[in-house]
C-alpha cells in the first residue's frame, strides 16, 4: 500500500477532528459583553433651541476614537438634525451619554421626534480613518420644553 494517500488522509481526519475541537464552545469561557446603546424616552428642548438627548451606550474592542452621536427628526423623516457628539470609553462597561446642540431652524418643537443614535469608532487603516459602526438604536421619544 503506498504511504503517500494514507499520510493524506491521516492528515486530512487530524484536521478535522482540530477543527471541530477548535470549534467547540468552552463552558468555562463567559459570554463577551453586548455592544448596545439606548435613548432615553425624554428629550428636552430649550428656549433658545438647545436639543439635550441622552442614553446608555456599552462597547469593546476599539482600536480607534470612539463617540456617541445622535440627530432627531420631528414632522419630516427624511430631515435629520444632528445633535452633538459625546467620547465614549469601550471597556465593556455600561456608561451614560449626553448630547446638545443648538438647532437653529423653528422646524423643531416640543412634542414626538425620531432620534437615532450611534456608537462609532474612527478606525485607522494606512492614513485613513474608516467608520465602523459599534451600535445604532432608533427610538420615537417626546421633546419637553424646558
Amino acid at each position: 500500500m503506498p504511504v503517500r494517500p494514507f499520510l493524506g488522509a491521516a492528515a486530512g481526519a487530524a484536521l478535522l477532528l482540530l477543527g471541530t475541537a477548535g470549534a467547540a464552545p468552552s463552558a468555562a469561557a463567559p459570554a463577551p459583553p453586548k455592544e448596545s446603546v439606548t435613548v432615553d424616552a425624554k428629550g428636552h428642548i430649550a428656549a433658545d433651541g438647545t436639543i439635550t438627548l441622552s442614553g446608555t451606550y456599552r462597547c469593546t474592542a476599539a482600536t480607534g476614537p470612539v463617540f456617541v452621536g445622535s440627530s432627531v427628526s420631528q414632522s419630516d423623516p427624511g430631515i435629520h438634525y444632528g445633535i452633538g457628539g459625546t467620547r465614549a470609553v469601550c471597556d465593556g462597561k455600561e456608561h451614560h451619554w449626553k448630547n446638545s446642540g443648538l438647532v437653529t431652524v423653528e422646524d423643531l418643537e416640543a412634542g414626538s421626534a425620531h432620534v437615532e443614535a450611534t456608537v462609532m469608532e474612527l478606525r485607522p487603516s494606512g492614513f485613513l480613518l474608516l467608520p465602523v459602526p459599534h451600535a445604532v438604536k432608533h427610538k420615537d421619544i417626546t421633546l419637553v420644553q424646558d
